[in-house]
């Protein structure tokens, strides 16, 4: 016979295994999976309904103090998984060991309250941050060694990522920082976003989010190692100031200042049109200041 306390050990232990809710992005996904008899929706239903219920689920398990983490469910990458390991994509079972793995990955976000309307932009966000981050990593391990002697080019680029990232945010002083890095590719434009903080004593150490200085770093460093073209952009805030906007050009493996008038014309024309786009009042357009290590570089 059971004792009475087993009930409450059990609650107890259940408040400790984390859970993982795959979350589909929009209509279409959720059209994709509505194909699946074993799936809870179908046809009839519609996506807004099923995002009803799943803040219905992500309450419930935060009302019993379970850690949930939300992560996109791409029924693409939900087939290719199943085609991969040889797996029925038509049941609960099979959904769930996807889902579960899906944790792993680092693209999903700790459920924390949000408002579903809210919770679904900035899953897909960290996915894209995620996809960019595989992405540019991948670029910085096929880029090879030099051939005149032999270094890591990707890794010597990471080191030059690193120090560049040091110098632009001493550089920038006091203030709050926003940097926007862009490196066009082959298969797809790569974009990282960094905001760092400076205090006004020099001897203190700035601010970085550390997730996003490595996705930063990253996304530099692989415009370094494929020496195109390339940009990065800075806008500082700091009480009682202007805004200042600073920027620079990627340009075979370096990181070149611009002028002034160059900052303004890039910062005031639309990127899709090239139609000129009236400046911002309260900001002011600034010159790139040195930021990349001086020396040879591959």
């Amino acid at each position: 016979m059971p004792r009475k306390n087993d009930t409450h050990r059990r609650r107890a232990l259940r408040r400790e295994a984390p859970s993982t809710v795959g979350l589909l992005a929009d209509s279409g996904d959720f059209a994709a999976m509505s194909g699946y008899r074993s799936f809870t929706f179908d046809h009839r239903d519609d996506y807004a309904d099923y995002l009803r219920h799943v803040e219905t689920l992500l309450r419930s398990l935060a009302a019993q103090g379970i850690h949930t983490t939300v992560a996109l469910f791409d029924p693409e990458e939900y087939a290719d998984y199943c085609e991969d390991n040889g797996l029925d994509p038509d049941t609960a079972e099979t959904r769930t060991r996807f889902t579960a793995e899906l944790a792993g990955h680092g693209s999903g976000l700790p459920y924390t309250g949000q408002p579903i309307d809210e919770l679904v932009p900035l899953l897909v966000d960290e996915a894209v941050r995620q996809a960019t981050w595989e992405y540019a990593t991948t670029l910085l391990a096929e880029v090879g060694a030099c051939a005149d002697c032999g270094e890591d080019i990707g890794r010597a680029s990471f080191d030059r990522a690193t120090d560049t990232v040091k110098r632009l945010v001493a550089g920038a002083g006091p203030g709050s920082h926003h940097f926007v890095c862009s490196v066009p590719t082959e298969a797809e434009q790569l974009v990282a976003v960094l905001h760092a903080r400076s205090a006004d004593d020099p001897g203190s150490t700035p601010h970085i989010e550390g997730r996003e200085g490595l996705d930063f770093v990253t996304v530099l460093a692989a415009g370094l190692a494929l020496g195109g073209p390339g940009g990065l952009v800075l806008r500082s805030s700091a009480e009682g100031h202007r805004d200042r906007v600073h920027g620079w050009r990627l340009d075979r493996g370096r990181l070149v200042a611009l002028s002034a008038a160059a900052v303004f014309n890039a910062y005031c024309t639309d990127a899709d049109t090239g139609e000129p786009v009236a400046p911002e009042s309260g900001v002011e357009y600034c010159p790139g200041f040195e930021a990349d290590a001086p020396g040879l570089h591959h």
